[in-house]
């Protein structure tokens, strides 16, 4: 597995419907990037100015909420993955 460094996040992303509400199956370049993903892996955090570090808000195994365009792509065994800044992060879902 992949250990994230600073203040990083690992997402799997949730799968995307592959139909539409309509029933049309839709290839996946017509299928929108999720916008959330379930917490996989996190770094140790930010460090301040002070040298102490900053505690990580999200825990493994929380479902956030991210922007459509943060965050990079990875592949990791065959299996998608985000790997994120916790500052790009926008909510936790309960």
């Amino acid at each position: 597995m992949v250990k994230p460094l600073g203040s990083r996040v690992l997402l799997k992303p949730s799968t995307e419907e592959e139909k539409s509400a309509g029933g049309i199956f839709l290839p996946d370049s017509a299928q929108k990037r999720p916008h959330e993903g379930k917490v996989i892996a996190l770094g140790p955090g930010k460090i301040l100015d002070n040298g102490e570090r900053a505690p990580m808000r999200v825990k493994e195994g929380d479902v956030v909420i991210f922007s459509e365009y943060g965050g990079t792509e990875i592949k990791i065994d065959g299996e998608e993955y985000i790997l994120i800044e916790e500052d790009q992060l926008l909510a936790i879902r309960q």
